[in-house]
């Protein structure tokens, strides 16, 4: 697991970053394409 994946998760699941800061969060990679999956529940698509 990366190391911010439980901040980036708890920050979408309160509402406080959409998505499209979720796939922000893959680019500067802190988290993987597959943590983007399991948080969103959405493919990533780079």
């Amino acid at each position: 697991m990366s190391s911010k994946y439980e901040k980036v998760k708890s920050y979408y699941e309160r509402g406080l970053w959409d998505i499209s800061r979720v796939r922000n969060a893959v680019v500067k990679s802190w988290i993987t394409p597959a943590e983007f999956e399991e948080i969103t529940g959405n493919v990533y698509e780079g």
